[in-house]
């Protein structure tokens, strides 16, 4: 049996979203070394040096042209192949533009249609457009959690046996041995002066980043610092500019993206991870902070409570007024702390990138053999 994949997303530098999740199913596909199981992955640029090497199960297909890859290079190439895969899987929204084998296709989920004036005109073009597509064309659709999956079927009219969630896990990412306990070694690595509360995310209006700069205007203690940690998105002038309007400049820090071995000593110096997300898939950072024994203060919506469980402090992310009470009530209280820190390391023991890419491929292999 041959499994082709779309392998672009993960065929990247600095993964996030989407990205982190192909990757984290390839390797774990990878490792699982079944016999008479071959994986071909399919790309537009050669793969990068952290991709899975290649072996006799494990094959990279290069193709082009690069433009408009989903809709002619990738199609064009399953079509023309004699020896094609039995089952192909997109993990992202698009599936090739038709296609002689059965397609997957993974949906994080649907914001674009909840807020759409959250994305540029392009962006939603794309993403309304060509989901629609594909989710219409895929056998089966996975998504990352229970509310995503409800979404799905509802939005897009499957058969509630077609749409699967398959939760995330948390990447493996190794303690780098650096110990940051006091605020010279934290000015000396990151600029950081002050306790902080942490923020870890793409800069977009999804995130509602402005809000938390708004609310931690509002917080009593003046000497606790908000530090962001993402890269741009897009649609991210007006929250570059929320400190500056709420009069907290020298108390907002943007990182852009910090590396896997410099997140570990970000998520556990902070006083608390906050997370005000209007909407979201999922939400890996949540149980990037648990991990590292980070107090979570999250929004009250979507996903969240999903992943977050009883181990978050939940806030409606809509109320600045909320938002600054909670992340007050966690900066003042060093017992709560204590408590939600012991009841993140049990909260993330829940979830694991093995389970996930098992339970993907299961469903793979039936679809190949069904077809």
């Amino acid at each position: 049996m041959i499994i082709g994949i779309d392998g672009n997303e993960a065929n990247i530098e600095n993964k996030v979203g989407i990205g982190e999740y192909a990757f984290e199913l390839l390797k774990q596909f990878e490792g699982f070394k079944i016999k008479d199981l071959r994986f071909r992955i399919y790309l537009k640029n050669e793969p990068r040096k952290d991709m899975p090497p290649v072996s006799e199960n494990w094959e990279y297909r290069i193709i082009g042209p690069r433009k408009m890859w989903t809709q002619f290079a990738l199609p064009f190439s399953l079509l023309l192949d004699k020896n094609r895969p039995d089952v192909f899987f997109s993990p992202s929204h698009y599936a090739p533009r038709f296609s002689p084998v059965p397609t997957a296709i993974s949906i994080m989920d649907l914001s674009y249609i909840h807020f759409p004036q959250l994305f540029t005109k392009h962006d939603l073009y794309q993403l309304t457009n060509w989901t629609k597509y594909s989710a219409k064309q895929a056998k089966k659709i996975f998504t990352i959690s229970n509310f995503s999956r409800d979404d799905i079927i509802k939005i897009y009219k499957k058969r509630p046996e077609d749409v699967i969630s398959t939760p995330l896990g948390v990447k493996e990412i190794k303690d780098s041995g650096l110990k940051i306990n006091d605020m010279d070694e934290l000015n000396k690595k990151f600029g950081i002066t002050k306790p902080y509360i942490l923020f870890v995310g793409t800069i977009q209006p999804r995130k509602n980043i402005a809000k938390l700069i708004e609310a931690v205007s509002l917080l009593k203690n003046k000497e606790v610092q908000l530090v962001v940690v993402g890269k741009k998105g897009w649609l991210w002038e007006d929250i570059l500019a929320a400190p500056e309007k709420f009069k907290v400049a020298d108390r907002v820090k943007f990182l852009d993206f910090v590396t896997n071995e410099d997140l570990p000593s970000l998520y556990k110096n902070a006083l608390c991870f906050v997370l005000p997300s209007l909407y979201e898939g999922f939400g890996l950072p949540v149980l990037e902070a648990m991990k590292f024994g980070c107090p979570t203060v999250i929004s009250n919506v979507s996903s969240l409570p999903e992943v977050g469980g009883d181990a978050a402090i939940y806030f409606n992310p809509q109320n600045v007024d909320d938002i600054a009470e909670k992340l007050e009530l966690v900066i003042q209280d060093s017992k709560l702390r204590e408590e939600m820190v012991e009841k993140g390391y049990n909260q993330v023991k829940k979830f694991s990138w093995e389970k996930t890419a098992r339970e993907t491929l299961q469903v793979l292999e039936q679809l190949a053999k069904s077809s």
